[in-house]
C-alpha cells in the first residue's frame, strides 16, 4: 500500500513538473525579451517580431549603447534614489508591521478583532482612490521633494502587517506569559522572543514592503515631481517624450528596475517562502 501511495506520489510530481516548466518560461519570456531589445540597436528593437524566430529573443547585434547612455544620464540618480527610499521603507516599514502585528496578535485589548476587521477591508481600497488627497495634505506639510513624502505612504503595509500576525499566532502564548511572570515588560517579549523566532517572517514582510514601494509610480510622480528627486518607474517613463520614444534606454532601464527586486527575492527565496507558510495561525 506504502508503495503504491509512494508511486502515485511521484506520478503526480512529474504531471505538475511538466505543467510548472512550460509556464514558468511563459512567464520569463518577457524578461527575455526586455533584456534582447535592450541590447540592440534602436532600429532593430521591433524588427523580428513578427514572424517569431529565434532572433525575436537573441540579437543579431549586441550593443551596450543603451546601458552606457543610461547610466551616463540621470537615469542613475533616479536609482540611487529608488534604493533610499525602498531601504528607509524597508527599515521603517518592517518595525512598524512588526510591532502592530504584535499587538494584534498578542496584546488582548478592546476592539481589537474589529481593528483587524478594518486592516483587512483596507487590502480592498486601492491607493490610486486616495493617492491626490494624500498628496495635497503632503504638500500642506512641506513634503513635497522630499524623501520622508516618499518614504512615509508606504511604511504602513497592510499585508506585512497581516503575514507577521498570522506568525505571531502560531508562537505558543506560554512562552509570553512565562517571560511575564519573570518581570519582562510587553516590550521584552516582543524584543527578546518574538523578533528572535520570526526571522523568517521579518524577512517576508520586509520583501514585501520593498517590492510595494520599488514599483510605486503613481505616488513619486504625484509628490516628487523635482527631476533631482525622480525614482527609477518615473524615470522610465520619461523616455517616452513629446517628440519620440527612446525604446532603447526605456527597455534598459527597465531591465536593471526589474533586476534589483528579482536578485533580492533570489537571496531571500527560502525564507519569504518559510514566511507564507507560516500564515496559518489560529485566533
Amino acid at each position: 500500500m506504502a508503495a503504491h501511495t509512494g508511486e502515485a506520489e511521484i506520478r503526480a510530481g512529474r504531471r505538475a513538473l511538466w505543467i510548472a516548466i512550460p509556464a514558468a518560461l511563459l512567464s520569463v519570456l518577457p524578461l527575455l525579451w526586455a533584456l534582447s531589445a535592450a541590447l540592440r540597436p534602436g532600429e532593430e528593437i521591433f524588427a523580428h517580431l513578427y514572424p517569431l524566430s529565434w532572433h525575436t529573443l537573441i540579437p543579431e547585434t549586441v550593443t551596450f549603447d543603451n546601458f552606457t547612455a543610461l547610466l551616463g544620464g540621470e537615469f542613475r540618480w533616479a536609482m540611487i534614489n529608488s534604493v533610499i527610499v525602498a531601504f528607509c521603507t524597508v527599515v521603517l516599514g518592517t518595525f512598524l508591521s512588526a510591532t502592530a502585528a504584535f499587538a494584534l496578535a498578542v496584546l488582548k485589548f478592546p476592539g481589537r478583532s474589529a481593528l483587524f476587521s478594518v486592516l483587512v477591508l483596507s487590502f480592498l481600497i486601492p491607493f490610486e482612490a486616495i493617492a491626490i488627497p494624500l498628496a495635497t495634505t503632503f504638500r500642506a506639510m512641506d513634503m513635497q521633494n522630499t524623501y520622508l513624502g516618499l518614504v512615509l505612504p508606504g511604511i504602513g503595509n497592510g499585508l506585512a502587517i497581516f503575514l507577521l500576525r498570522q506568525f505571531f499566532l502560531n508562537i505558543p502564548p506560554s512562552l509570553a506569559e512565562a517571560a511575564r511572570i519573570d518581570g519582562l515588560s510587553w516590550w521584552g517579549v516582543f524584543r527578546h522572543i518574538y523578533l528572535p523566532l520570526s526571522r523568517p517572517s521579518l524577512v517576508g514582510a520586509g520583501l514585501v514592503v520593498f517590492v510595494f514601494q520599488w514599483q510605486s509610480f503613481l505616488w513619486p510622480l504625484l509628490i516628487a515631481p523635482d527631476p533631482a528627486m525622480k525614482v527609477a518607474p518615473v524615470a522610465i517613463a520619461d523616455f517616452a517624450g513629446e517628440l519620440g520614444v527612446d525604446y532603447g534606454q526605456m527597455f534598459a532601464g527597465s531591465v536593471l528596475a526589474a533586476g534589483v527586486p528579482l536578485l533580492i527575492l533570489l537571496v531571500f527565496q527560502r525564507q519569504f517562502t518559510a514566511s507564507l507558510a507560516s500564515t496559518g495561525g489560529k485566533e
